[in-house]
């Protein structure tokens, strides 16, 4: 009160010049401090100032920090990027290096873990030329697998307009899956199946924000790598739609293989075991701290049907900052190449790696 007086004082005899603050200066301290009349005051007396205009200095409310206008546009929140966003980048995120291909990415889920199965195969067989009758194998019920899947980025146009698709955009895939004997020592610890997968994939985005969200056109080639007997390959191409809405995922995919030379077919009757039409579902919530995977495959064929069910859930159980506590189940045909007509159900338990 007695600063308020000594101000009007001398005002009044002209020993300081009159200033005359902005009304949005003193609005400005009236929201600052609403509750606090000594606070409100002072903040008043700064607005009279001529060193110190109110707008300049007038202090924000504590825990208040205030940016500029170009900082608060850096400063904007995020915007939330669902699964399918991310793994398919949807909504166009420019690459880092626009002068080579994009940066790995996701394609399915990696994880290491380790597996008990039902039924182990210990004489893999194939009605294809030489792979008939394989000898016995010596292998462990008790094994590990991991699997490893990228893709990458190799042409984007952004400007389409066909069909209601709206993005175009041309990835190159691979994935490996693999069975470790780790336990069977007495074998050396053999890798008992590695399959290979390359994929060429012809991605068309719709820009929805639900339903469908992408239809992919494929090209894939897997194979184990082997020699006969215990050879195992397929080529086929793809079509699969993307729908998600909210927190869950949907993946429908239908194929068609391409045929080969009967006398070189290593696997004839590939498709009635490993089906010729996939669903995958996934649900992850905001967070992301867990995800849950249901893959069901199919031969589509009421009268004699085939076909492989798995279910991964990565458990919100962190294992440092890139792993977490990972869990899986799967029983039918197809579990790998080289069980592909072998029927068995596993249980897995390790680790899933997060996205990069």
């Amino acid at each position: 009160m007695l600063m308020r007086i000594l101000l009007s004082t001398l005002l009044c005899l002209g020993l300081i010049p009159p200033v005359y603050a902005d009304s949005a200066a003193f609005a400005l301290c009236a929201k600052n401090f609403p509750d606090s009349d000594g606070e409100r005051l002072k903040c008043f007396d700064s607005a009279l100032l001529p060193a110190a205009p109110a707008v300049a200095t007038a202090q924000p409310a504590p825990g208040i920090i205030r940016m500029t206008e170009e900082q608060e546009e850096e400063h904007e929140p995020p915007v939330r990027r669902t699964y399918l966003t991310r793994v398919w980048n949807l909504d166009n995120r420019p690459n880092r290096d626009q002068s080579s291909l994009d940066r790995l990415q996701l394609h399915r889920q990696n994880y290491l873990i380790v597996r008990q199965s039902s039924n182990p195969n210990n004489q893999p067989t194939s009605p294809g030329i030489g792979n008939a009758g394989l000898n016995v194998n010596d292998i462990d019920a008790m094994e590990a697998k991991f699997r490893l899947s990228f893709k990458t980025s190799m042409h984007t146009r952004t400007d389409l307009d066909l069909w209601g698709f709206r993005t175009f955009r041309l990835w190159g895939a691979y994935t490996q899956q693999s069975s470790w004997q780790v336990f069977n020592t007495r074998n050396s610890s053999p890798f008992r199946e590695s399959n290979y997968e390359p994929e060429l994939i012809a991605a068309f985005a719709t820009g929805n924000e639900t339903g469908l969200k992408l239809l992919n056109l494929g090209l894939g080639h897997q194979s184990n790598g082997r020699g006969n007997p215990e050879s195992r390959s397929w080529n086929r191409v793809y079509a699969q739609g993307g729908w998600e809405w909210d927190n869950t995922s949907l993946l429908a995919r239908a194929w068609r293989r391409i045929l080969e030379n009967a006398m070189k077919d290593d696997n004839p009757d590939m498709v009635h075991y490993m089906g010729s039409a996939e669903v995958i579902a996934r649900w992850e919530p905001d967070s992301k701290l867990q995800a849950v995977v249901l893959e069901m495959r199919n031969n589509m064929n009421i009268n004699n049907n085939a076909g492989f069910v798995q279910l991964d859930w990565s458990l919100p159980v962190a294992l440092g900052t890139a792993a977490r506590l990972h869990v899986q189940m799967s029983k039918g045909y197809g579990e790998s190449l080289i069980d592909y007509n072998h029927r068995q159900t596993t249980l897995g338990l390790g680790f899933s790696f997060r996205e990069w």
